[in-house]
């Protein structure tokens, strides 16, 4: 195994970890502020592999690097009526017996002088910012890795320099090859004397602002004289071009031709274009958007997870991939032949899309996700308003042990997807290198 794949594999797993701490931090921190008694803070899940007790809060990190959680008292208010610093006789009934023994276990935590202490008794609000803590934690990284990115890295983006693999002759475009024979006449760019590194500012005039802006000018100019503006190791000339007709792919379609449009004959050059702050939020609204799309198509995702896995079809670029998949994205980003600026750029934009997802993901509003206490706590809120309004009772705390035999539900689902997008990252992986 190539050692910069083994290097990328722990560089990822090290950005999940640092990922999900965060993520765990965001709901510890308000929890202590608002008075909850938080017994665990961990990363990770399994056996514990280091930990250390600080105060009233045990810290630790365990060994499978799928997740975290704190550990807050009281997560589940008692029964009506019950005494809740009590335990009771767990009720009969599959269901009602499951709520009950969870509720036992709630309290088992709670001490004496800390019912003030427990999540179910804090304000609505209250209970909304400690869940909301997490996901707005992985949206902060998210925002500070695409700033990275974009502004400090920049995007890909093809700008109107002549490229070193800029042909000096005219190929058809019916022909499928990329070097000169003999017979074939020069390009206009090699007959006017354009040279690799040298930037198109503008064309009769017109400027020539991106590569877009280049192609269409060309294009649109049709054959004939020009006047092209370019800068040659930082000093600006002009050319006299003869354009020539062409029929060349259309922009749009490529499977469409334009045809006898303008041709000069040159390549672009890729290059690293930073963004303002602007752009980073555009960017990752529309990343969102698709995030948000994506999850909301998750049951037909997944069957294309199944059939890539057991059938043998070609993964979604689109579609979901866990853990092990995205790690070993990182070990191919890190061994392939991409510049350091690429690799450190695909990386960055990896660790940025996993944190988006992460953070959306536990905004379903469905238990056992932080949108799921968020739900319940927006809910209690609601109440309350109303019932001060109609000037009613104040009703009391939302019993989300009431929705536990569904959560259970959703949280056996929720194992059996991670299970299988491993197993299908294992033997069909989605790659983003060739």
């Amino acid at each position: 195994m190539n050692w910069l794949y083994l290097v990328g594999i722990i560089l990822f797993l090290l950005g999940l970890m640092f990922s999900i701490a965060l993520h765990e931090l965001g709901h510890l921190v308000p929890a202590k502020i608002f008075g909850v008694r938080v017994t665990q803070y961990m990363v990770g899940f399994g056996s514990t592999a280091w930990s250390r007790r600080k105060g009233e809060t045990e810290y630790g990190i365990k060994w499978i690097p799928l997740g975290g959680y704190i550990r807050m008292i009281g997560m589940l208010p008692p029964r009506p009526g019950d005494d809740p610093s009590k335990a009771r006789s767990t009720a009969t009934g599959p269901f009602q017996g499951l709520i009950e023994s969870a509720r036992d276990a709630a309290l088992e935590e709670v001490r004496p002088g800390d019912e003030d202490r427990v999540f179910y008794r804090k304000k609505w609000w209250q209970k909304v910012i400690i869940m909301s803590g997490g996901p707005a934690m992985n949206f902060v990284l998210a925002f500070v890795f695409f700033s990275i990115l974009l502004v400090g890295i920049g995007l890909p983006t093809w700008a109107p320099i002549v490229s070193p693999e800029t042909n000096t002759c005219v190929i058809p475009v019916s022909e499928q090859r990329t070097t000169c024979k003999p017979t074939d006449r020069p390009t206009p760019a090699a007959q006017a004397g354009l040279k690799s590194g040298d930037r198109l500012v503008s064309l009769d005039g017109k400027k020539i602002a991106d590569w877009a802006a280049a192609t269409h000018l060309i294009r649109s100019h049709g054959p004939g004289a020009a006047r092209l503006g370019i800068v040659r190791d930082g000093k600006p000339m002009t050319l006299n071009v003869t354009l020539i007709a062409q029929d060349r792919p259309n922009l749009e379609d490529p499977q469409k031709i334009d045809r006898n449009v303008g041709f000069l004959g040159v390549l672009p050059t890729e290059v690293m274009q930073q963004q303002n702050l602007g752009q980073v939020i555009g960017y990752m609204g529309e990343l969102t958007g698709r995030v948000a799309g994506s999850l909301l198509n998750l049951p037909e995702k997944m069957v294309g997870v199944w059939h890539a896995a057991f059938s043998g079809e070609e993964r979604d670029p689109e579609g979901p991939v866990g853990v092990v998949g995205a790690g070993r994205m990182g070990g191919e980003i890190l061994a392939s032949d991409l510049s350091n600026e690429k690799k450190i750029a695909i990386f960055v934009n990896l660790l940025a899309g996993f944190n988006l997802a992460i953070g959306m993901f536990n905004l379903i509003p469905l238990l056992p996700l932080d949108g799921g206490h968020i739900a319940g706590g927006l809910w209690e809120g609601l109440k309350r308003a109303y019932a001060k309004i109609m000037r009613r009772p104040e009703p009391g705390y939302v019993d989300i042990a009431k929705v536990l035999p569904l959560t259970y539900a959703i949280a056996i689902v929720m194992m059996i997807m991670a299970g299988l997008l491993i197993y299908a990252d294992l033997v069909n992986p989605l790659r983003l290198t060739g």
